[in-house]
């Protein structure tokens, strides 16, 4: 680790904060509406995005500074069981190619802004649609906190900040000085911001990893040493080699598939969706995202350069920064650091706005004021998006990092939770409200109390996202199991209520709403005031 300040790198990292700064700003100007003061505008850049800008802003919001750093950290540390994210990366596409522009055209048709829009309107049920709120919420802001963890771990291997004798306040100044900027330009700029920026961060991301997967290997004498010294490592900690154990295999499978399911019931993956043009440009996107699949599979050996190359840190999640630091000059070091960096800030933006549009228009005009015009959603949701982001701040700088980790775990068992009641809302009208309500609870229970039981060596309590299958016996992921649960209550209680005859919500939807695209006869942008607080 280096002791002193790294001149060079950080100069080179500064340059690139201060231009992706600018463009931040300059965003506000981007694609200006005549009406600024309206969700759509402000949380949704217009719905106006095309094809390489929704590329660019889906590939910034889902591969973030988090993964960069922490999925070779999981291969340096764990072996090859870290490598789960490439094959859930590869499941998910075909998965959203089902579901996503029937998403999209029914918001499009009604102005829908979030999930818990849809779902309210769909089911007819505020209390279903305050739920998957509040479960985007709380799965989103653990998530916002790992992106300024990513950007801190870059400042320590820096050498930014001093030792763990400085002063908190000098300490954690550049972090706060990032995330000033942050708040400050997506309160300005809305989604427009992190739109733009995603451009150079993607950019550099690509470059370095290009430049990472040919320089550092040939550096260590080739990939043959790199995987002899990856494996004499594993097979030593009796890891398992370049492969997982059997006994880790039901793990590695069930976190891949959980995690294919849950990655687009994230909120922020949700409004960066919607904010394209037309149906056509989510279907292409859907085609073309796999290209960062490939890019995470050359990012995931990064983890096993740094153990050839020697890297030796207490937390894996400087692993990777501190190989680029050993390994490349000082100036792409800096390149390097400014991708990561950068890569933060885009999906931060855009997780704190999805949080602050869920606040807004599924708690503050369903509950709170329901005459809200579009004036005043933009400006609670613009002040929403800051305290999203002060409260993942407070987070980080008073908790444990790997606290910070476990809650984001967490939160993948919990926004699982919400997909019979979106995914299966958009092809069917079958389940009752009341069913996937109580499916939901049980679903977030059993995630919640079997996470809290699983302990590490570092925790007592929320150590990880994997335990024993109830009838199966093999440790799986938790979210999967709850899932499971979630969906066995939903179709009982289904049965049970409709043989009850237990009254069931208005559908506002038609079934050609799920097929409708920009243009066609009906399409609205705002949720019409004679349904937009109603409930039944």
């Amino acid at each position: 680790m280096n002791d002193g300040v790294n001149g060079v790198a950080l100069t080179v990292f500064i340059l690139f904060f201060l231009a992706v700064t600018v463009m931040g700003f300059l965003a506000a100007r981007w694609r200006k509406a005549e009406n600024e003061h309206s969700l759509d505008e402000w949380g949704l850049g217009g719905r106006s995005f095309g094809t390489w800008i929704t590329w660019f802003l889906l590939g910034g919001d889902l591969y973030t500074a988090y993964t960069f750093v922490a999925v070779p950290a999981a291969i340096y540390a764990a072996g090859a069981a870290g490598f789960f994210a490439v094959p859930y990366t590869i499941l998910v596409y075909p998965l959203i190619f089902t579901f996503l522009p029937r998403l999209w055209s029914v918001s499009h048709k009604h102005g829908y802004v979030t999930t818990s829009d849809f779902v309210r309107g769909r089911f007819g049920s505020k209390g279903l649609s305050l739920a998957v709120a509040v479960t985007g919420i709380l799965a989103t802001m653990p998530y916002i906190a790992l992106q300024l963890v990513g950007i801190q771990a870059v400042l320590d291997v820096m050498g930014v900040g001093g030792g763990e004798d400085t002063n908190w306040f000098v300490k954690d100044l550049p972090l706060l000085i990032a995330f000033g900027v942050l708040a400050a330009y997506t309160y300005s700029s809305g989604l427009r911001a992190p739109a733009l920026i995603a451009f150079v961060k993607d950019t550099l991301i690509y470059i370095v990893i290009a430049v990472a997967i040919i320089y550092i290997p040939i550096k260590l004498g080739g990939f043959d040493d790199v995987f002899g010294a990856a494996s004499e490592k594993y097979t030593a900690a009796k890891a398992g080699g370049l492969v997982p154990l059997e006994a880790g295999q039901w793990t590695y499978a069930t976190l891949a598939l959980g995690s294919a399911l849950a990655l687009f019931m994230y909120p922020h993956s949700i409004t960066a969706t919607l904010s394209s043009r037309s149906r056509e440009v989510i279907r292409r996107n859907t085609t073309i995202l796999p290209l960062y699949s490939l890019m995470l599979g050359l990012l995931a050996l990064l983890g096993f350069m740094a153990i050839a190359a020697g890297v030796k840190v207490t937390n894996p999640q400087l692993a990777i920064p501190q190989l680029f630091e050993d390994m490349f000059p000082d100036w792409f070091a800096g390149v390097a650091f400014a991708a990561i960096g950068i890569g933060a800030l885009v999906p931060a933006a855009i997780m704190s706005i999805a949080a602050a549009n869920l606040f807004t228009r599924n708690i503050y005009k369903d509950f709170i004021k329901p005459h809200a015009t579009p004036a005043q959603e933009t400006k609670v949701s613009k002040l929403v998006s800051l305290l999203v982001k002060v409260g993942a701040l407070v987070f980080v700088l008073t908790m444990d990092k790997t606290v910070a980790i476990n809650f984001q775990l967490l939160g993948g068992i919990w926004i699982l939770q919400t997909f019979p009641a979106l995914v299966g809302g958009l092809f069917t009208r079958w389940f009752h409200r009341w069913a996937l309500l109580a499916g939901w609870a049980v679903g977030m229970v059993y995630g919640t109390v079997a996470a809290y039981g699983v302990a590490s060596p570092t925790q007592k309590h929320f150590g990880g996202s994997a335990k024993e299958i109830p009838g199966i016996g093999e440790i799986g992921y938790i979210g999967l199991t709850a899932f499971v649960l979630n969906v066995l209550v939903t179709v009982v209680l289904t049965f049970v209520l409709m043989a009850a005859k237990a009254p069931d919500g208005i559908d506002e939807t038609s079934p050609e709403d799920y097929t409708a695209d920009a243009g066609d006869p009906g399409v609205q942008v705002e949720l019409p005031p004679a349904t937009a607080g109603t409930s039944h």
